[in-house]
């Protein structure tokens, strides 16, 4: 679970939330009309935009984004060498049967049970990265376009309560309703924007490009095994994949363990 993610949109929220409470009325906030205007009308403009499975597989991009959380890069070395070790011991038939967490890295170790070549492996294993790429940069355009359509909806919804009050001026009972219509649409289409749409795009980017990290991560090290380089030599080649503060501790753990 990404809690950095939930704990961000929940806790805006509660302080949105939290300030409607504390002020007026909270039921002067909530208006059907705003709402389908700017959430409906959000919704049909971003589906015209792409594809029936373009549009659904972006929610489920984005819940697979909050519910799972991609293993540590220094986590992911180890398992790694720890293949490479029983690889070198027993063989690749060793690696048949082994429970992998990853999908990925689990498609990668048949691969290399099954006898592919390196070039094999790799070319498999980038094809399958560039489909994930090409799934979550999809995912993150349909929010992106959610981000840049929910504020112009709600612009033309406060348009369509200040046409309404204008035209009823003569009527002191109608300025109330579509004054509403015209603030709330407004209301709406920036916290669409501002508190869901753009976080969840820019964090499916961002989740696009650590799994790509972490997926090429995965590959180099089979290649690797399959042309049967030494553990060794392994880790110090994925260490590159650690961020900079990191690649002097692997070594002094290793040699303290030692």
């Amino acid at each position: 679970m990404d809690f950095a993610t939930l704990i961000g949109l929940v806790g805006a929220l509660v302080l949105i939330a939290s300030a409607v409470i504390l002020g007026v009325s909270p039921d002067v906030f909530l208006n059907s009309a705003s709402l389908l205007i700017v959430v409906g009308g959000t919704m049909l403009v971003v589906l015209a935009k792409f594809s029936i499975p373009q549009f659904l597989g972006a929610f489920k991009a984005a819940a697979r984004a909050f519910k799972f959380k991609l293993p540590e890069t220094q986590a992911s070395i180890e398992e790694l060498v720890d293949v490479a070790n029983v690889a070198r011991k027993e063989g690749v038939l060793g690696l048949e049967g082994r429970e992998i967490a990853s999908p990925f890295l689990s498609k990668g170790i048949q691969m290399l049970v099954d006898g592919q070549t390196g070039d094999t492996i790799k070319q498999l294993l980038d094809k399958e990265r560039l489909m994930t790429l090409d799934h979550n940069r999809s995912g993150a355009k349909v929010f992106t376009a959610m981000a840049d359509v929910a504020p112009a909806m709600g612009m033309i919804g406060t348009l369509i309560g200040l046409v309404q009050m204008l035209s009823n001026m003569e009527d002191p009972k109608s300025i109330g309703p579509a004054m509403a219509v015209a603030l709330l649409t407004t209301l709406y289409g920036a916290m669409i924007a501002t508190m869901i749409a753009t976080p969840i795009a820019d964090k499916l980017s961002l989740r696009m490009t650590e799994e790509a990290r972490l997926q090429m991560l995965y590959t180099d090290a089979l290649v690797a095994i399959q042309q049967g380089t030494n553990p060794r030599i392994i880790e110090q080649m994925l260490s590159s994949y650690l961020p900079p503060n990191q690649r002097d501790k692997a070594p002094e753990a290793e040699a303290t363990s030692g």
